[in-house]
């Protein structure tokens, strides 16, 4: 799977991490950065990923702030994302199963590296279900398309 991956100043180490984990297991990564720990704007990291998937560059996307917060506000920005924050597996899996999220935030300051691992393990082997569920994206995907932003 190819996956779009960023991070800001505070999730740097987790990223990191991740893109090695993901590599070993068979991922192409798109790193989007930052690759520093100086401070940066996550907007900017957010808005590369979310453009990626939603234009087919990327299959799906991970994005790593402290929080996951400020990361998943911004990528919901961008049409056609579907970002979820999650803090522990069940909701990864939920996100995938009955919302078909695209673009998985997490935060590196709230999660330890077990828990950040199987959450974006499940984001990333779970499938959608499709079924009444699609009759519910689809409606979210409406209020996506007419937004005026």
């Amino acid at each position: 799977m190819k996956i779009a991956i960023a991070c800001d100043h505070a999730g740097l180490d987790a990223k990191l991490r991740l893109v090695e984990q993901l590599r070993a297991a068979g991922h192409e990564i798109l790193d989007r950065g930052t690759h520093s720990t100086d401070s940066v704007d996550y907007p900017d990291y957010a808005a590369e990923v979310s453009q990626d998937v939603a234009g087919g560059a990327a299959e799906r996307g991970v994005l790593v702030c402290g929080t996951g917060i400020g990361m998943s506000i911004a990528a919901n920005k961008v049409h056609g994302v579907r970002a979820a924050k999650c803090n522990d597996p069940f909701e990864a899996e939920m996100s995938r199963r009955h919302n078909d999220a695209n673009v998985l935030c997490v935060g590196a300051r709230v999660l330890d590296a077990a828990v950040l691992d199987e959450i974006v393990g499940l984001f990333l082997a779970t499938a959608f279900e499709g079924g009444r569920h699609g009759r519910r994206v689809d409606k979210i995907d409406a209020l996506d398309s007419s937004s005026t932003h």
